[in-house]
């Protein structure tokens, strides 16, 4: 019995909603019919949806969503919203009057039902008010959930952990600045679930016992897991881990982790600590640590120091999913092992306390080496996810990491600053054998630390160099004016 369900996201990843969202009804294969196109200035979807269970199964992993609302009436006034919610509990027929955004599809089940089998039975419930871009008093709040007193609601209102939930929401547009007398929809239904925003908070970094210079953020971490489709039992890898925050979002999921990096003091904790005025590390700061701390501690299986441009791994090796973000040589360097010298050769009795050279490890090479990676070691129609670093004008679609075994299947854009972003790229496994001039075929990338730099962007040394400049310059001219000061004082005297 299909119904009709809003989607209300939060306005942030605007870019990333479409691709999560078809990551999760893929990975649980749920059909979906969209009333009118997703868009990027509307914080929601009207969609239809084949059961309630389907609604749920994509709340438990979005962390996009902040609601989902099972549809009664919507409208462009308050009195046309009335008006419709009236009509609908009195039509059979299973169409939505009155509505604007249902010319090309009618749900399969009478609203009239929808709201018959709430009221019935006597249920406690309660009515939220939510408005997106204007505020409202609480008096405001509760003269419009009075306006609703014609439903046939018998049971008594309970506002802690009701039976039913109805949401009214008024939506007056995405611009703060300009917010205009009357809303632009208005919508009311029952409440079925929330997303997954909470996990924003648990798995922050401000909590996390050990985090990096280059730590992702939480939020994006599960987009990252959400768009791999990690699932339980899941074996998940991720080539360069750092501090591991892709990690904890995949063990959340229930995938059973791994992960390697050439960092020898990040990957033992041993590296300069990340917090202000924190001078060494506590023993409690590891990978392990915070799967501890998360209790996903039985889905680690370990991390291990290793230079990605020479595999250690099986040929026969598979895993479900690939989730990363390989340094961009900006705040953190991109290395792999070398030497610059030539027919460089170590002698026997070194050869026991030797710690190998590193050379730079070029961003075209490390996207051609990881999309070859993925090829191989991913099992078929499984998932590789990476970001991309690049400067905003000089993007060029065609230009992206490509290999003929894997297609690319979202695209997504987080602005880093003015001048620069980064795309998270999602490719899924579609052969198993590519042509052998593949293995050597390098990405076509530029150089995004040169350009990066090149291109107006300041480091955070050049930064502290130039307020260092600037306080002694000051401190300079207030020394002279105090001896100027001093001097006029004299002569006065």
């Amino acid at each position: 019995m299909w119904r009709r369900y809003l989607m209300w996201f939060a306005q942030e990843h605007v870019d990333f909603r479409y691709a999560e969202m078809q990551s999760i009804l893929s990975l649980f294969e749920i059909p979906i019919k969209y009333i009118e196109k997703p868009c990027q200035n509307k914080p929601y979807w009207v969609v239809e949806l084949p059961s309630e269970d389907c609604v749920k199964k994509i709340a438990s992993r979005s962390i996009l969503i902040k609601t989902c609302i099972e549809l009664w009436a919507t409208a462009k006034t308050e009195t046309g919203l009335h008006e419709n919610l009236r009509s609908s509990m009195n039509n059979l027929s299973g169409k939505w009057l009155g509505t604007d955004i249902s010319d090309n599809s009618e749900s399969h089940i009478s609203p009239s039902e929808l709201i018959e089998r709430c009221c019935e039975g006597g249920k406690s419930f309660k009515i939220e008010v939510e408005t997106f871009c204007k505020h409202f008093t609480m008096k405001e709040k509760v003269d419009k959930i009075e306006k609703f007193s014609y439903l046939p609601l018998k049971g008594q209102v309970k506002l802690n952990k009701p039976d039913v939930t109805l949401s009214y929401i008024e939506f007056y547009g995405v611009d703060p600045n300009n917010v205009p007398e009357h809303p632009h929809h208005l919508f009311f239904g029952r409440w079925v679930a929330d997303g997954q925003r909470d996990l924003i908070k648990v798995h922050s970094l401000k909590r996390r016992q050990f985090i990096g210079n280059t730590s992702m953020d939480a939020q994006l971490a599960v987009i990252m897991a959400n768009q791999a489709q990690v699932a339980p039992g899941h074996a998940v890898l991720d080539p360069f881990v750092g501090s591991g925050s892709l990690l904890v979002a995949a063990a959340h999921f229930g995938g059973y982790v791994w992960g390697s990096d050439i960092d020898f003091m990040m990957l033992h904790s041993r590296s300069r600590p990340t917090r202000v005025g924190q001078k060494v590390r506590t023993k409690e700061e590891s990978i392990r640590g915070n799967m501890e701390q998360y209790g996903t501690k039985d889905k680690y299986l370990d991390v291990v120091v290793s230079d990605f441009s020479l595999p250690l791994w099986r040929d026969d090796l598979k895993f479900d999913a690939i989730i990363t973000d390989p340094p961009y040589g900006v705040r953190e360097p991109i290395e792999k092992i070398g030497i610059e010298r030539q027919n460089y050769t170590l002698s026997e009795q070194h050869r026991s306390n030797h710690i190998p050279a590193k050379v730079e490890y070029s961003l075209p090479r490390v996207y051609s080496d990881l999309l070859a990676f993925a090829a191989r070691h991913l099992e078929m129609g499984r998932r590789i996810v990476c970001w991309y670093p690049l400067v905003r004008d000089e993007y060029d679609a065609e230009q992206l990491p490509s290999h003929p075994c894997l297609r690319l299947v979202s695209n997504s854009e987080q602005l880093l600053s003015r001048l620069t972003a980064r795309r998270l790229l999602t490719y899924q496994k579609i052969s198993e054998r590519a042509p052998a001039a593949c293995e050597t075929e390098h990405a076509t990338l530029h150089n995004f630390r040169e350009k990066y730099f090149n291109a107006g962007e300041v480091s955070r040394k050049e930064r502290k160099e130039r307020k260092a400049k600037e306080l002694i310059a000051n401190a300079y001219w207030i020394e002279q004016s105090k001896c100027k000061n001093s001097r006029d004082i004299n002569l006065k005297e």
